[in-house]
């Protein structure tokens, strides 16, 4: 079971996904490290678990001897650290999606420790076009070199109370007279929840069957990008708002702008991730067979967008499922 776990060592554990797990990883009584480059920054976490048992401290990612001292006396190694998009010379998809995992992974086997878990994404792929999937495929690759034994997610589109999904296209929608179909709004997703994602890492924690294995982890639902817009629009009590189609020319143009721009609202490369579609390829395990059950998005997703509402949070929106007819209906 997961309390045989005394110490674990969460990189990423400030993000998104991070706090869910840790909340999760606080209640079996294990000791939990948060490595970070502004450990200051993490006081937040310290609540989640008892007196001394969240204990953030200071790393320095480039630095294979911090690495080092970061697993030094862990059983447990959760690497979570991902970004959307490239930030100066050194937080490159090359350095944090291809190089890192590999070198934390590395540090891991040679401390001895027991279990290592690796947030990828879906999709990664070494030979994937866009940059994002592919070093995402690399860092895969580099810590099943250093560590076989590791147990690797790939997640659909994370959604939930802080997700940068919905809520970047519920702001949108407040600030803009559109929202933008990328590609007409045809790729498919499948969005997965942030308590359903921290529970699968919990669930293959508490087995050996999971190491060395791959989970795709995907909701109980494929929607078209059209159709996740629609989602928006109904919750936050926008019928109106229109819906504009992009080419792929146009969007790459756009993102070619955007992204030297503070904030990054879109990147060529994320308009290259676009044109494929992210959902789980059904050749690995999935949540059903860590005995979790898949959220819907239209269970979670009302509870944190009515902040976005017009007239205010309290404003009841019109009910109703998001349309699935026509050509995008997942099958």
């Amino acid at each position: 079971m997961v309390y045989r776990y005394r110490v674990a060592t969460v990189f990423g554990g400030s993000g998104f996904i991070g706090r869910h797990i840790i909340r999760r990883l606080a209640k079996t009584g294990c000791v939990i490290r948060v490595p970070s480059r502004h450990p200051g920054r993490l006081t937040s976490l310290k609540p989640m678990g008892s007196v001394g048992q969240i204990v953030p401290m200071a790393v320095n990612l480039k630095d294979d001897a911090s690495l080092d001292y970061a697993v030094r006396g862990s059983d447990l190694v959760i690497n979570l650290i991902g970004i959307l998009a490239p930030n100066g010379r050194h937080d490159t998809f090359a350095n944090v999606h291809g190089d890192l995992p590999g070198r934390i992974a590395k540090a891991a086997k040679a401390a001895g420790v027991e279990r290592f878990v690796q947030m990828s994404s879906l999709g990664a792929d070494p030979g994937a076009v866009a940059e994002y999937a592919r070093t995402k495929g690399h860092g895969e690759q580099a810590v099943l070199a250093a560590f076989p034994e590791a147990t690797i997610f790939r997640p659909s589109i994370v959604f939930g109370p802080e997700d940068g999904f919905f809520n970047r296209f519920a702001a949108m929608a407040q600030l803009l007279p559109f929202l933008p179909l990328i590609g007409g709004g045809h790729t498919k997703f499948q969005p997965v929840y942030v308590g359903d994602v921290a529970e699968a890492v919990m669930a293959a924690l508490a087995t050996t069957e999971s190491k060395g294995r791959v989970y795709e982890l995907g909701g109980p639902r494929i929607y078209s990008f059209r159709q996740l817009m629609e989602v928006v629009k109904r919750e936050t009590m926008r019928p109106r708002k229109r819906l504009v189609e992009i080419p792929w020319g146009l969007a790459k143009l756009q993102g070619a702008v955007f992204e030297k721009l503070p904030g990054k609202i879109i990147t060529r490369d994320q308009v290259e991730l676009l044109r494929t579609d992210n959902v789980v390829s059904g050749k690995f395990p999935g949540l059903a067979e860590l005995g979790v059950t898949a959220t819907a998005a239209e269970v979670i997703v009302p509870t944190y967008l009515d902040k976005f509402r017009v007239g205010g949070r309290f404003t009841s929106p019109n009910s109703g499922a998001p349309a699935t007819g026509g050509k995008d209906a997942a099958a």
